[in-house]
């Protein structure tokens, strides 16, 4: 099923505005080099190993340069790759090809890193009960492609922005007063926007544990960097009531102690915050 942030609107602005700010006024290089009537073809080649990304986006990116380019697809999102590879070819007016190129390979080559490393966590927990999760540390402007990214990969996406999910962190537990404070005041705010948004309450001890489950009223509770032998007590603890999200300084070394301590889902940040861009490259070929 597709995530609900992918709506046809959000991939046609976002492709909107990135090629504004990389076209501007018009490329004057191809503009200038390359006859209006050449038509040319180009290959995306492969120069790495990993799970391909950002297909379905790249028939879109070049559809809105220019709609009488065709794209051949021979590798779809989610498909293992190797270097030599080619992913897709694309035919017509080489000025629209070279001018969407960039663009493209900005696109899959990070949207393909992210899948590639969602990839490889998700199989270091599998055959546990646990989901790997993304965050909502992403670039400015591209999270709609990071997140789509992580899907693609085999994980699950978290709240996509601070408007669709409530989650109390730390600072909101602070400034509200406490666990209890934090709770009852935002439900009564949801209440009474009448908005019946899930709620999720991060806790930093079993002593917070215990009061959220005092409290109630919560859809998940997240266990913030505490350690195995904590988390397996408050799994313990919650007994299944809510589900239970693992976050904070996880690391490959550690993921899989985390999952078998029995939480529901895994947030790991360095999903979209540092992951290495998978090497693509578009070359002319023969027609």
């Amino acid at each position: 099923m597709q995530p609900a942030y992918l709506t046809e609107q959000a991939i046609e602005q976002f492709i909107r505005l990135a090629l504004a700010e990389d076209i501007g006024e018009g490329d004057h290089s191809t503009l200038g080099a390359i006859p209006v009537t050449k038509i040319s073809k180009a290959n995306l080649l492969v120069k790495d190993t990993g799970i391909l990304a950002g297909v379905v986006l790249t028939k879109k990116i070049f559809e809105a340069v220019d709609h009488s380019l065709h794209v051949s697809v021979f590798k779809n999102d989610g498909d293992a790759i190797v270097k030599g590879d080619i992913a897709l070819a694309v035919t017509g007016k080489a000025q629209s090809i070279l001018m969407a190129e960039r663009l493209v390979l900005n696109c899959m080559q990070r949207m393909s890193g992210i899948a590639t490393y969602t990839n490889k966590l998700c199989n270091l927990i599998e055959g546990t009960s646990a989901r790997l999760m993304d965050t909502r540390k992403t670039t400015p402007n591209f999270r709609l492609m990071e997140k789509w990214a992580v899907a693609i990969g085999g994980g699950m996406n978290h709240r996509f922005a601070l408007y669709d999910m409530v989650m109390l962190k730390d600072n909101h537990i602070d400034m509200a007063g406490g666990v209890r404070a934090a709770i009852e005041q935002v439900k009564a705010y949801l209440k009474r926007i009448n908005k019946p948004l899930k709620i999720e309450v991060e806790t930093r001890t079993l002593a917070e544990v215990e009061e959220v489950l005092q409290v109630g009223g919560v859809d998940v509770i997240m266990l913030d960097n505490m350690s195995t032998g904590q988390m397996l007590q408050a799994v313990k603890l919650i007994g299944g009531r809510f589900k239970t999200e693992a976050s904070g300084g996880i690391t490959e070394a550690t993921l899989r102690a985390v999952a078998e301590c029995g939480v529901d889902y895994i947030s790991v940040g360095a999903l979209t915050h540092s992951v290495k861009s998978l090497d693509l490259s578009l070359k002319v070929s023969t027609l």
